[in-house]
């Protein structure tokens, strides 16, 4: 091996790197990034699936003022009360003195002078005088009782869910610093691969084209293009070499078969192998490359669950950290019966999850899908496997 591919250094140490260790090969992929893209601002409509570039604080204090928590009165004072009109919400309220109420509604501004509300179910009219029994504050939400201005609510790295999209609404942003979405283009490499219909002899329906697109949106990414391209050197260097996104994913080519013109394009095109074949089970023969100009490579076996698990392993870590997302937590979950392992490599199992812990599906080869799809998590089993009752690392799926 020679020229570029001999280069097959760890970014930032320097032994070789052919058939890494599972683990070892996530964390390379994560490593790969040297930073996470640079931050930009944007409005709330856009920043759905960014990443926090910066702590999120609150603009002004949450709630923003003394509410009602319930439809019914704000009385002052003991009671009965007076009744002295009705309160919406967005309304600003005139002071209520002792022995009065006012109706209001749930999120209405408390008047100045109540000292609490009291519930519609638990207030009675008699001769014109509200009766009911109010504690002092009862179901007032008091100014500030979430966030006060200026308290951060959420750290960088964290991810921007619906959820976060609304308490940021709620805590008064209007724009959030975001990191920049990691671009990808995939490639689907193979002359048998078609995109509808039924397949003939020799020909094969593309299920990858399908597959990762929305596993790659659910790691921040941004997607520029899919495209086919054929059992061509050239046309597959000249695609490396040209393509403008952040990661290049393809899928087939990785091994060494007739056909296989990955590494040898890789090579023209002046990458620096990072990882080269990953002792799992499926998925084997995947890789990771660093191209010119700070761009990335992930190359994921041709067979669908291999390349699932090659995205599982070197895609999604790669894209979590260009976005910027706080490395997750290793979770592990029992399992209800034997998880049997491979004698030398991890296996990546489609599992579900049942009330004695987890269990494995069948239709698990490199070729299938079936497991998959049926799959609530994928369980990593160790080399030697994992008897039942013992824990496994789980992937959660995209």
């Amino acid at each position: 091996m020679t020229g570029a591919l001999a280069d097959v250094d760890h970014p930032r140490t320097g032994p070789p790197v052919h058939d890494r260790p599972w683990p070892q090969a996530r964390r390379t992929a994560r490593l790969a990034a040297a930073a996470p893209l640079p931050a930009e601002q944007v409005r709330l409509a856009a920043a759905l699936g960014r990443t926090l570039a910066e702590p999120l604080a609150a603009v002004t204090d949450l709630p923003g003022f003394d509410t009602s928590a319930m439809d019914g009165w704000a009385v002052a004072g003991p009671g009965p009360w007076r009744p002295a009109g009705r309160l919406l919400a967005g309304a600003a309220p005139a002071p209520l003195s002792d022995g009065t109420a006012v109706e209001i509604a749930t999120g209405a501004q408390l008047p100045p002078g109540a000292t609490g509300v009291l519930r519609r179910e638990h207030g009675r009219t008699v001769r014109g005088l509200l009766h009911g029994e109010v504690g002092p504050g009862q179901d007032v939400r008091p100014r500030g009782q979430e966030c006060r201005r200026g308290e951060t609510l959420l750290p960088a790295g964290t991810r921007v869910t619906a959820p976060v999209l609304g308490l940021a609404a709620a805590a008064g942003h209007d724009v959030l610093v975001v990191r920049r979405r990691p671009t990808v283009e995939l490639l689907l490499l193979g002359d048998e691969l078609l995109d509808s219909g039924v397949p003939g002899p020799g020909l094969v329906r593309d299920a990858l084209g399908p597959l990762l697109p929305p596993w790659l949106a659910a790691a921040g990414a941004e997607q520029i293009g899919v495209r086919g391209v054929g059992d061509d050197r050239d046309l597959l260097r000249e695609a490396l070499r040209h393509s403008p996104a952040d990661v290049v994913v393809t899928t087939g080519g990785t091994a060494a078969g007739p056909a296989d013109f990955l590494h040898a394009a890789l090579a023209e095109a002046g990458a620096r192998l990072l990882v080269d074949g990953v002792a799992v089970r499926p998925g084997h023969p995947m890789l990771l490359a660093a191209l010119p100009g700070g761009r990335h490579l992930v190359g994921l076996p041709g067979n669908p669950l291999a390349a699932a698990a090659g995205a599982l392993t070197l895609a999604l870590p790669l894209l979590d950290a260009l976005a910027g997302r706080a490395e997750p937590p290793i979770r592990t979950e029992s399992a209800a019966v034997d998880l049997p392992g491979n004698p030398e490599d991890t296996r990546l199992v489609p599992v579900v999850r049942t009330a004695d812990g987890l269990v494995p599906l069948r239709f698990d080869g490199p070729a299938m899908l079936r497991g998959l799809a049926l799959a609530e998590a994928v369980a990593v089993v160790p080399p030697g496997g994992v008897p039942a009752g013992g824990r496994a690392e789980v992937l959660e799926l995209p």
